[in-house]
């Protein structure tokens, strides 16, 4: 059975004044009113966050977002899959679809960062890195830095270079109204930027934020429908010094993109659009090679060449990627979700891919 999207919402992320919880009813609301009519009411709902308690000192999540949606009857989970929340609850919503339980199922996630200090969302995120490897001191940044490391003495690639990503999805975000950074930058502010985790500068850091994303899903009745063609989803080993260095890169990744390449019945030449996690820099460079767009090493000389600009071979992260658009920890899989469907119904304003 094919599952289909039948409608979205996205609210604008930065920092916002609201409750997470309200948040979360302001994406659901979006959805459950641009449907199709009454038809469209869930008879599920899936919440995702990151780190509710923690960040936002909100638990119960699922029954709370239900009650303000007008929703406490239906049957509702919460789902964690640290920064990967968005796109694990958009999965798990998907599979409650297509084993035929539901009709329709609502997932929206969510978080709430900018009440707390940086010093304290830091810490928090760090609780979902190895507890050995925190007791020496690792938090996101800097095994991000690691990594960052690693892969550039690889292939070796000048961090300056890496500064272009930056620059290429701050000019896409600076297209996206939903989008916390507007502002257009230069490769020279990247590499001035205050140094948060060498080679990490705050400029090749996405920003914590706030916001919210939601969609609804059912079973597809109409040929016209944006549908699920694929899902994959993978763990890794926790201790990233535990994981081996051959190729550079994430296994996961690559796992779960031939899942995905499998279970759609695609190569990787077929896909059009791609949102990828650049919650670093260099990560996007990292991901466009574990998802085959590019061969080990090659990534940052096809992001140079510009075939990943909107208007390139494939363009990746039209809305801006989560170094434009903020990274909410617990929605930015689902949004970027959102914005591949708003993509592919030619819905994406200024932000089209392939737009002149």
């Amino acid at each position: 059975m094919t599952v289909a999207i039948l409608s979205t919402g996205l609210t604008p992320f930065g920092k916002r004044p609201e409750r997470l919880e309200d948040l979360l009813a302001e994406a659901g609301r979006q959805a459950i009113e641009s449907g199709p009519s009454s038809s469209s009411a869930p008879d599920a709902l899936v919440v995702g966050s990151m780190s509710a308690g923690s960040l936002a000192g909100v638990e119960s999540l699922a029954p709370r977002v239900a009650d303000r949606l007008g929703l406490s009857r239906v049957p509702a989970w919460r789902a964690e899959t640290a920064s990967a929340t968005g796109a694990g609850a958009f999965q798990l919503g998907a599979h409650l679809v297509a084993s035929q339980a539901f009709e329709r199922v609502l997932v929206v996630a969510g978080e709430k960062m900018t009440a707390t200090s940086t010093v304290e969302t830091t810490t928090v995120l760090s609780r979902s890195l190895s507890p050995q490897e925190v007791l020496h001191g690792a938090t996101m940044p800097a095994m991000a830095a690691l990594v960052s490391q690693l892969y550039l003495s690889r292939y070796g690639l000048p961090i300056e270079e890496v500064a272009e990503v930056t620059v290429r999805n701050r000019a896409c975000s600076a297209h996206n109204p939903r989008a916390q950074l507007t502002s257009l930058v230069t490769k020279e502010e990247v590499n001035r930027s205050r140094m948060v985790a060498s080679p990490l500068r705050l400029l090749h850091v996405s920003a914590i934020s706030d916001g919210a994303g939601a969609v609804m899903l059912s079973r597809s009745h109409d040929p016209a429908e944006v549908t699920v063609r694929g899902l994959g989803q993978s763990t890794e080993v926790l201790e990233v010094v535990a994981r081996p260095l051959e190729p550079v890169g994430f296994r996961a990744t690559r796992r779960a993109a031939r899942l995905a390449y499998d279970q759609a019945a695609i190569g990787r030449k077929e896909v059009q659009v791609a949102e990828v996690h650049d919650a670093f820099a260099p990560f996007q460079l990292i991901d466009l090679e574990d998802l085959g767009f590019c061969g080990p090493g090659e990534a940052l000389r096809w992001t140079l060449e510009g075939r990943g600009d909107p208007n390139g071979v494939l363009p990746v992260n039209p809305s801006g990627g989560l170094l434009g658009r903020g990274h909410p920890v617990g929605v930015s899989g689902l949004a970027q979700i959102i914005e591949v469907h708003r993509q592919l119904l030619g819905e994406a304003g200024a932000m089209q891919a392939g737009r002149p």
